[in-house]
């Protein structure tokens, strides 16, 4: 397991520095002066070559690499362009919002997908299979932007249960925070738990053929016990595959529903960030975010040998 960990380590930091190079070279490569986005088009060259100078824009590239990278090691990501404040303190404001919305969206896709996945290849070409993958069908086809439209209909404005946007803050207390991001999760818990659902049915149907089903069966264990107990667990490994990769897509892709619930998130905070071209946030968010999705990755990878201990032997 020792082995197994370690190389996997070594993978997620050759991965971050090759994630970090990336992104450094992208935001080089675009177009237009960050220091005249600053300070508008009316503004002196001597202003603009002083205001270049202060953010660093005339060193070499490597020398601007470096030094974004060697601060990010002791924590500092800088100081903001457009907001004038530490880019750190902007990051763990907006991560507040956007790692709990990620999470409870998570758990509402876990919940509503395996128990739809197991429910449907339990009853295999019966009519509760095929309507709940019709179900699912539709739910990959509606986009989660729309989908939070209706449920911002019926929820805010016709049934007066939820806010239609906003987020009191953590301050206000744990209760309404939570409210205010029930529907943005469920929102993308839909769109998510239907792809998920799909690939449950399918894993559990392939295990359900396996000779020590029967056997279980054989030996007087209940359909139920037989699936929750034996079969889900040997179809875990393409459903955590397909997990990982939903939360991390939840982490980086949740602008949209933040924007449609005026959520003060990091995705409406790189959004913003464009905007302004304020490079330096832009860069330690996209970077922050890739990191986050390697990390899952790899919590993904350890969950493998935890899950099937031949993925551990065999070291793949």
């Amino acid at each position: 397991m020792g082995l197994f960990l370690f190389k996997r380590l070594i993978t997620l930091l050759a991965t971050l520095v090759g994630a970090s190079v990336v992104v450094f070279l992208v935001l080089e490569i675009l177009p237009g002066d960050a220091a005249q986005m600053l300070m508008g088009p009316d503004a002196s060259p001597e202003a603009m070559q002083a205001l270049a100078v202060k953010l660093g824009l005339n060193l070499p590239p490597i020398e601007r690499y470096w030094q974004w990278i060697s601060g990010l090691l002791v924590g500092d990501m800088g100081i903001s362009n457009a907001y004038n404040s530490p880019v750190l303190d902007l990051v763990l404001e907006r991560l507040a919002v956007t790692v709990p919305l990620a999470v409870i969206a998570m758990l509402l896709t876990t919940a509503m997908a395996l128990s739809a996945g197991i429910y449907a290849a339990s009853r295999h070409n019966r009519l509760g299979d095929t309507g709940l993958m019709g179900l699912t069908q539709i739910g990959i086809a509606v986009p989660n932007f729309w989908f939070a439209i209706l449920l911002i209909l019926l929820f805010s404005v016709h049934l007066q249960w939820f806010s239609a946007g906003g987020f009191p803050g953590w301050s206000e207390g744990a209760g309404p925070a939570l409210k205010s991001l029930l529907l943005p999760a469920l929102s993308l818990a839909v769109v998510q738990a239907a792809i998920l659902a799909r690939i449950t049915r399918s894993a559990v149907l392939e295990v359900l053929r396996e000779d020590f089903v029967r056997t279980a069966r054989a030996k007087g264990l209940s359909q139920r016990a037989t699936l929750w107990g034996h079969v889900l667990r040997n179809a875990m490994i393409p459903v955590v595959t397909v997990m990982g990769l939903q939360f991390a897509n939840l982490l980086a892709g949740t602008i949209v529903v933040e924007n449609v619930f005026y959520l003060p998130g990091l995705g409406r905070l790189i959004f913003q960030s464009i905007s302004n071209r304020d490079l330096i946030v832009v860069r330690n968010c996209v970077l922050l975010l890739a990191m986050m999705v390697i990390a899952v990755n790899f919590v993904v990878d350890v969950l493998y040998a935890v899950i099937d201990p031949r993925v551990k032997a065999s070291d793949i």
